[in-house]
C-alpha cells in the first residue's frame, strides 16, 4: 500500500470506527497525515513529511521523543517483568517514590501511581475527602482538571461538563486569581482548593505574585487543605521542578502526569503529606488501589525521566529557551498588534492570544503547512500554546517563530480579504 493508500486507509478507519467528528477536525487543522516515527523534537509521518513539535504532546514530550535513557530504561525493564503480579513488592515503585519524594515540595512524602493526569485528580479527590472527612471543593472557572466524572467536576468548563450532568456534587467555581473568591466560597463541607498553578487550557494564564501564597495562607486559616494540579506545570515545563517553586508554596496534595513518563510510558502520580496519608489510608491501605497503576515499566520510565532532567539541566533550559520564544513572539506581536493581542507564559508553557479566533485556526493550519505543529488550549480557543520539548534548540525556536509569523500574516491577509 502507497504512503497516500495508508494515509486514506487511516483516516477512514477513524471515521469508522474511532470519532468521526474528532477525524474532521484534525483535517480541518491541517493534520490530515498519520505519524509514523518520532525522535526528539521531530514528528515524521507515512507521507514523508516532518514537522517541528512545538505541542509537545500537550506536556507529555518535555524531554523530546524516544528519549534514550528513558527508551534503554523501559527496554531492559521488558526483558525482566514489565507488569507486576500486585503480590510481591515493586522495587521500580519503590525507587520512583523515593526519587519524588526527594525532589518534591517540601512535606510531600507518599506517592500512588496511576496511568494518567484525570486518574492523579480522582486519586487526590479521593484523599482529600478521606482526610477531611469533608465533601466540597473549591476550583476555578477555566480550570482543566480532566475528564472522568470526579475529575471534571473540577474543570472549570461548561462544555465539557453539561452533557454529563448532574456532575458530582460539592464542587463550586470561582475565577482565578481570586483569593476573596475562594474565601467566600469556603464552607464548613469544604475538604480542599484545588488549582493549577498556571491554567493552562484556560489560556496559560498566571497569577500574581500574591496568589499561591495567599491560597496558601487562607487554607491553613481555614483548616483545608491545597492540591495543586502539576499535571502539565511540573517537572521543569516552566523553568522550576514545579511550578510553585516559583512562589515558594508547598501544597498538601499534588498530582502529576504528563512529563512524568518521559514521553514513553503513561504514568500519573498523586503525592501527599505523611499526616495527610495516614488519615486517608491509616484504617485501609487498600482504600485506592489500581491494577496497572505503578507497574514497573512505567516507574522505570518515570525515574528514567526524573535523572534526565536533572542530569541534563532541563529547568534550566526551560527558562533558556523559553525566555528566547517568549522574546520573540512580544517582537511580532508589537508588528501586528490588531491581530496578536497577548503573549504570556512561563519558561515553556506559552500561550498566544488573538484578537480573533479565527486567527487561532488560521495560524496553527499555516504553521501545519510550513512543518510546524501546534494547538489550541481547550478552554479559550483565542489562545494557541507553545509547549515544545525543553530539550529544543535555538536554532529550532527560531524556525518556529518564523513559521509563525509568516503563518499569521497570512491568516490576517485572509481574513481582512474577505
Amino acid at each position: 500500500m502507497d504512503s497516500e493508500s495508508r494515509i486514506n486507509h487511516v483516516i477512514d478507519l477513524y471515521q469508522e470506527y474511532v470519532n468521526p467528528g474528532l477525524a474532521s477536525v484534525m483535517r480541518f487543522a491541517g493534520f490530515g497525515d498519520v505519524e509514523e516515527s518520532a525522535t526528539g523534537c521531530t514528528v515524521r509521518c507515512v507521507s514523508g513529511a516532518e514537522y517541528l513539535d512545538c505541542l509537545g504532546g500537550y506536556g507529555v514530550f518535555t524531554l523530546g521523543h524516544s528519549h534514550p535513557h528513558v527508551v534503554a530504561a523501559v527496554q531492559e525493564q521488558l526483558t525482566r517483568l514489565p507488569l507486576s503480579c500486585r503480590t510481591f513488592f515493586n522495587e521500580p515503585m519503590a525507587l520512583l517514590a523515593e526519587k519524588l519524594a526527594s525532589m518534591a515540595p517540601k512535606g510531600l512524602q507518599y506517592s500512588f501511581f496511576c496511568n494518567s493526569g484525570t486518574e492523579a485528580v480522582e486519586g487526590a479527590i479521593k484523599i482529600a475527602r478521606g482526610a477531611t472527612g469533608r465533601t466540597d471543593f473549591v476550583c476555578t472557572v477555566g480550570a482543566f482538571h480532566g475528564k472522568s466524572m470526579g475529575s471534571l467536576a473540577a474543570t472549570g468548563r461548561e462544555l465539557f461538563r453539561k452533557p454529563f450532568d448532574p456532575m458530582l456534587p460539592g464542587f463550586v467555581h470561582v475565577p482565578f486569581d481570586d483569593v476573596q473568591a475562594v474565601a467566600d466560597a469556603i464552607g464548613p463541607n469544604t475538604a480542599a482548593v484545588i488549582v493549577e498553578p498556571i491554567q493552562g487550557e484556560g489560556g496559560i494564564r498566571c497569577p500574581s505574585d500574591d496568589y499561591l501564597p495567599g491560597l496558601r495562607r487562607l487554607c491553613d486559616e481555614r483548616g483545608i487543605l491545597l492540591i495543586l494540579d502539576e499535571v502539565q506545570t511540573g517537572l521543569s515545563r516552566t523553568g522550576a521542578m514545579f511550578a510553585c517553586d516559583h512562589w515558594g508554596v508547598a501544597p498538601d496534595i499534588m498530582t502529576l502526569a504528563k512529563a512524568l513518563g518521559g514521553g514513553v510510558m503513561p504514568l500519573g502520580a498523586v503525592m501527599a503529606t505523611k499526616d495527610i496519608w495516614d488519615k486517608a489510608f491509616g484504617e485501609n491501605p487498600l482504600v485506592h488501589t489500581s491494577t496497572f497503576g505503578g507497574n514497573p515499566l512505567a516507574c522505570r520510565a518515570g525515574l528514567a525521566a526524573l535523572e534526565a532532567i536533572e542530569s541534563e539541566g532541563l529547568v534550566e533550559r526551560a527558562r533558556a529557551r523559553g525566555e528566547q520564544m517568549i522574546t520573540g513572539l512580544r517582537r511580532i506581536q508589537a508588528a501586528h498588534p490588531d491581530v496578536l493581542v497577548d503573549v504570556r507564559g512561563m519558561g515553556l508553557m506559552i500561550g498566544v492570544e488573538f484578537a480573533v479566533e479565527d486567527y487561532g485556526e488560521l495560524s496553527i493550519n499555516g504553521m501545519s503547512r510550513r512543518g510546524v505543529v501546534a494547538a489550541y488550549t481547550l478552554n479559550n480557543p483565542k489562545v494557541i500554546r507553545f509547549e515544545p520539548p525543553v530539550i529544543i534548540t535555538e536554532e529550532e525556536v527560531d524556525r518556529a517563530l518564523k513559521a509563525f509569523e509568516e503563518a499569521l500574516i497570512e491568516a490576517a491577509e485572509m481574513l481582512n480579504g474577505m
